[in-house]
Order: structure tokens, then C-alpha cells, then sequence
């Protein structure tokens, strides 16, 4: 269930989903000290693309707050918004509640994404 789900998604949306954290990756890899950066966002643009049968979970230190401090400041609030507006549209329509509450689990992702794992189900 979860590769069609996962297929459906990635036709309906998380292609834009999954490119706008490259694109996100991209800019914070033009400087050196953002180049970690850039990384998770790669990392995390995985997640985007095909979010189904995976769990994000929270933990980190005190590098990852600060990080998180600073990515929320320049990146993380247009990503989060985006994924809210989704999740929002889809949500309109019992079909597309599974792929809103997909959005909304991104959104929090977009938030704080430092310290944060990717664990498969």
C-alpha cells in the first residue's frame, strides 16, 4: 500500500515538494559554512519525494536547537507554509486526507529538521 501511496504522491505533488528542498540545498551549499546544511536539506528532500513508510524522529542537542534557531529564521518558514497550504488543499477531500497528513508531518519537519532522524517502518 505504501508504493502506491507513495507513487500517487510523488505524481500529485511531492515532486514540487521534494524540489523545493533541493532548491533549498542548493542555496545553502553556494557558501562553505552552509554546506551541512544543504546536506540535511538533500537528505530531507528524500522524505519528501516519497514520505510514506517512514517516521521522523526528534531528538538532538544543543548544536541542533541553535541550528534549528537559524534554519527556521532564513529557510524554514517558507517551507513550512507550503507544506501547511498542501496539506490544507488536500485536506479538502476524504481521498486526499492520508497525502494532507503527509504535508503536515513535512511541515513540522521543515520547522526544526537539525536532530531530526528518518526511520523506515
Amino acid at each position: 500500500m505504501s508504493t502506491i501511496g507513495n507513487f500517487l504522491w510523488f505524481i500529485f505533488g511531492g515532486v514540487f515538494s521534494g524540489l523545493s528542498w533541493s532548491l533549498v540545498g542548493l542555496l545553502w551549499c553556494l557558501t562553505i559554512v552552509g554546506i551541512p546544511v544543504g546536506k540535511q536539506c538533500f537528505k530531507l528532500a528524500s522524505v519528501s519525494f516519497f514520505p510514506f513508510k517512514k517516521e521522523i524522529e526528534y531528538g538532538g542537542g544543543a548544536v541542533s536547537v541553535l541550528l534549528n534557531i537559524v534554519w527556521i529564521l532564513v529557510s524554514g518558514i517558507p517551507l513550512a507554509l507550503e507544506h501547511l497550504l498542501w496539506g490544507i488543499l488536500l485536506c479538502i477531500t476524504i481521498i486526499g486526507i492520508p497525502f494532507g497528513k503527509q504535508q503536515f508531518k513535512l511541515a513540522k519537519l521543515a520547522l526544526t529538521p537539525f536532530g531530526a532522524k528518518i526511520v523506515e517502518k
